[in-house]
């Protein structure tokens, strides 16, 4: 983010300098912002015609170093977690298949608690299912996405292909493959910690389906609150230069539904498109870890190489853009406070408390975001 993003940008790399350094709004090849509305029919779909003549979309230096890191992370992880892991995943696999299942300490205090029946979660994923699909099937014209779809979101999560020149109906897609996945990966990160923190499961469950519950309503009243209370919401060409009501996520995700759903990746990354070199990232993603085993394998003495983790320095630009490398600078000073420091000095306090310390971060940063709006931006 500090020097390869300069440095393309300084190389003038796919037009760089017609465009902002740092943005996530799509571009012509002029470097005026993209009309997207100039470019969709009467239902919404790509008008060819209208895109052959005003041309492909552009990105910032900035947008499309981040989608390159973000293709990089698809195959670091799977080659890290092979590598590293691996052994011990077909270990632990092939001892639950055979029935042989060794419980540590937490599981054995965890066992003083009545587990969370199965049915529990079946119903959860029968009523979502239902509730997709009668919103797929009743809301189609508005959704754009059929019922088959629907269920290919839901069934496939790791590997997706998007519908093309659908935008709405990409965005839905997103929802329930992707962000339904990602979702599942944190109610499991939360029940991992709750293990750890012996709370009970049935205990954690209710907090978690409450909350989800809790959240959808405080959501919509406040998207309905603000599209009432604020004119000009989100319209950056309208609203004063200091408004803060810009919706930088929003942004990036209705980018994102014209890049893979409206002008579809073929035009973006394939052969009709002006940054297919990107797709190279999934080779750099997958021999980031080769490297990092192989220094392992021949100075197995330094302990601390293993712990060059290809898949979160990667992944750690997830939320690129909106947000900027800015958040970079307070992590590298916790990480290499509490990581490298500790482990170096005091590794039984880092084996101990490593994983409480990454949950006490996570809930600090979220009670102080309420905070800081309660206190300072109300």
């Amino acid at each position: 983010m500090y020097v390869i993003t300069p440095l393309s940008y300084w190389l003038n790399l796919y037009h760089a300098k017609n465009f902002p350094i740092f943005s996530e709004d799509l571009f012509m090849t002029n470097g005026e912002q993209y009309d997207i509305l100039s470019i969709v029919d009467s239902k919404f779909h790509l008008d060819r015609n209208v895109y052959a003549k005003n041309g492909p979309v552009n990105l910032s230096t900035f947008f499309a170093m981040t989608y390159g890191l973000g293709f990089a992370t698809l195959s670091v992880m799977l080659v890290h977690v092979l590598l590293f892991s691996g052994s011990d995943l077909w270990k632990q696999t092939r001892n639950a298949c055979g029935g042989n299942k060794k419980m540590d300490i937490h599981t054995k205090l965890m066992k003083n608690y009545n587990t969370v029946p199965m049915w529990w979660f079946l119903v959860i994923l029968v009523v979502n299912i239902a509730a997709i699909l009668f919103a797929c099937q009743h809301y189609n014209a508005s959704l754009q996405l059929p019922w088959l779809g629907a269920l290919l979101a839901c069934a496939i999560a790791l590997y997706f292909t998007l519908p093309i020149e659908r935008p709405v109906a990409n965005m839905c897609f997103k929802v329930y493959g992707y962000i339904s996945m990602a979702q599942a990966l944190t109610f499991l990160a939360d029940f991992k910690l709750g293990h750890y923190m012996k709370i009970p499961p049935r205990a954690m469950f209710m907090a978690q389906v409450v909350g989800t519950v809790l959240a959808v309503f405080v959501y919509t009243i406040t998207a309905w609150w603000l599209m009432g209370e604020i004119p000009h919401l989100c319209d950056t060409s309208m609203l004063p230069r200091d408004n803060p009501w810009t919706c930088p996520m929003d942004r990036v995700f209705f980018d994102a539904s014209v890049i893979w759903g409206l002008v579809g990746p073929r035009r973006i990354f394939g052969d009709l498109g002006e940054y297919g070199k990107i797709n190279w990232s999934f080779l750099g993603g997958a021999i980031a870890p080769v490297l990092v085993w192989l220094a392992h394998k021949a100075f197995l003495s330094q302990k601390w190489i293993r712990l060059i983790h290809m898949p979160v320095l990667l992944g750690a630009t997830a939320m690129m853009p909106p947000a900027t490398a800015v958040n970079f600078t307070s992590w590298i000073f916790l990480g290499f406070l509490s990581g490298f420091v500790l482990f170096r000095y005091r590794p039984d306090w880092w084996k101990r408390y490593n994983y409480i310390l990454s949950g006490g971060l996570d809930a600090g940063t979220a009670f102080m975001t309420v905070l800081l709006f309660l206190a300072l931006q109300s």
